[in-house]
């Protein structure tokens, strides 16, 4: 990863056509998605502030080739604030399931007269790819162990919202702790780069099997020690362990995982006392998070899911319409 040092970018006019990674957006580029949606807060959030028209007469398509609870509903619930015609869709439901391809698939979709395809597929890539061969626009709801996107700018937002740096959104000073199962995360991969664009600290904190020693660069640390690395950094962003992406054991068990890993009450009381604790979902309670902490004044779970929508309805909104 070659992550961005310009952190002093300011937000520039948007240009981008597809959101398939962080990777190919500058920090301006990050600023102006986050600042648009500030904007849509309360669009978002309150029933009583009407929908917008920004995406009336568009279509949108949710392709999902991977099971999904808050993306799915995140994105679809976007293009609606935003008046737009939605259209869901799984591999399970599709002419996927008799061996279509997946270019084959957008591009009938396409021909129907869609104007953005959200793709969340199990292919590292996928969403590139599906890029590259439809002249609609593409955004990468998580494509294998690539890219999360819109999860990595969903999580900006709550950190700049918590912190007070939604003035610019300049994250210089802050470090940020992800921990858990980096190696299979593309919430990770995403989070490291759009962390670092905008001038944060990043520490990896994992077992070694779980954390590959390339993930370190500019900005990005790799530790094994969580009990050290917690009274030194502002937020923490904790990881499942992906199960079904593991071919081993990756850790002798759970028990262990947990007692050096798991971010309970006891291990919390270590840390800054207004550290942000925040989860990608789904979580597994009890292994990498206690429940006390999840729900606890520190937690900012919620309010992930609930910047999601904002943040979904700014990349729909700004592809779409470029």
């Amino acid at each position: 990863m070659n992550p961005a040092s310009a952190s002093s970018d300011v937000a520039v006019p948007w240009s981008h056509r597809h959101l398939v990674g962080i990777e190919p957006l500058s920090a301006g580029d990050i600023r102006t998605l986050l600042a648009k949606a500030v904007e849509y807060e309360g669009v978002s959030t309150s029933r009583a502030v009407p929908k917008r028209q920004d995406l009336h007469g568009k279509v949108v398509v949710n392709l999902f080739y991977e099971d999904s609870t808050r993306t799915r509903a995140s994105f679809r619930l976007a293009a609606s604030r935003l008046s737009a015609d939605v259209l869901d869709m799984s591999a399970s439901g599709s002419s996927v399931s008799k061996g279509e391809t997946l270019v084959d698939t957008a591009r009938n979709i396409e021909a129907m007269g869609v104007d953005t395809i959200v793709c969340r597929h199990s292919q590292s890539g996928a969403a590139l790819q599906l890029a590259s061969h439809v002249s609609c626009s593409v955004v990468n709801a998580g494509d294998g162990q690539h890219e999360h996107p819109t999860q990595a700018l969903l999580d900006a937002l709550t950190l700049a919202k918590r912190l007070g740096r939604t003035d610019g959104f300049d994250f210089s000073g802050l470090t940020v702790a992800i921990v858990g199962d980096i190696a299979h995360s593309r919430v990770a991969r995403s989070n490291i780069l759009c962390l670092t664009k905008l001038g944060a600290k990043v520490v990896l904190v994992g077992p070694p099997t779980l954390l590959p020693k390339t993930m370190a660069g500019p900005g990005v640390e790799i530790a094994h020690d969580l009990d050290a690395v917690l009274p030194k950094v502002d937020a923490v962003n904790m990881l499942r362990v992906q199960f079904e992406r593991l071919s081993g054991p990756a850790f002798p068990s759970q028990r262990e995982y947990t007692a050096l890993y798991g971010l309970t009450t006891r291990r919390l009381a270590q840390a800054k006392p207004r550290i942000l604790v925040m989860h990608p979902g789904p979580m597994n309670r009890g292994l990498e998070i206690e429940s006390a902490v999840a729900d606890g004044p520190n937690s900012a779970i919620l309010e992930q899911v609930a910047n999601g929508l904002a943040v979904r309805m700014a990349a729909l909104a700004l592809v779409t319409n470029t």
